[in-house]
């Protein structure tokens, strides 16, 4: 019994560490969206055409794969740099057999983007700035972009929805 316990310390040290680091790097833990946050935004995607949607910042990918489960017949790729988050989430869409979910382990700030017909996004002020840079500087057009919470802070949304939660959690839809 006492092997089982040092593996499960060592495994809850490391996980917390790397959850530390990441978000020391990045400025923000990965956070799940809420179930009432998801559904709101999974239904803006409804008549977003047939193109690829991206999750930037996928965390333990709640939000991405219900995208999946949703748009069987689109791609879905979620980024994630905390190695933890990922992982489960790569555990999650390796037992549902969602072959149209591509996870990568990486920055989307260094990820082409261009292809995208959506991204969806739970990031902080400091990630929105640096999202809003990345759409100018790779003139990335023609995108729907989906923001929980944080508006993108130099564009005008094309509508707001406001979800019925404590919080009244804005998702900003924007034409870029």
């Amino acid at each position: 019994m006492l092997i089982i316990e040092i593996i499960l310390i060592v495994c809850t040290t490391f996980a917390a560490i790397s959850i530390v680091l990441t978000s020391m790097k990045t400025g923000i833990p990965p956070a799940p969206s809420s179930y009432k946050t998801r559904r709101v935004i999974a239904e803006a995607t409804d008549n977003s055409g047939t193109g690829p949607i991206v999750d930037l910042g996928s965390g333990w990918g709640t939000l991405v794969v219900e995208l999946a489960k949703k748009h069987p017949y689109r791609q879905v790729s979620g980024y994630e740099l905390s190695y933890v988050p990922w992982l489960f989430t790569w555990i999650r869409k390796s037992l549902s057999g969602l072959d149209n979910l591509i996870l990568y382990r990486r920055d989307f700030l260094d990820a082409d983007l261009s292809d995208a017909s959506v991204l969806t996004c739970y990031l902080f002020p400091g990630g929105m700035i640096s999202l809003e840079d990345k759409l100018k500087d790779d003139n990335i057009s023609d995108v729907l972009i989906i923001s929980s919470t944080f508006a993108l802070p130099s564009a005008e949304p094309i509508r707001v929805f406001r979800v019925k939660d404590i919080y009244r959690t804005p998702i900003y839809l924007y034409r870029f």
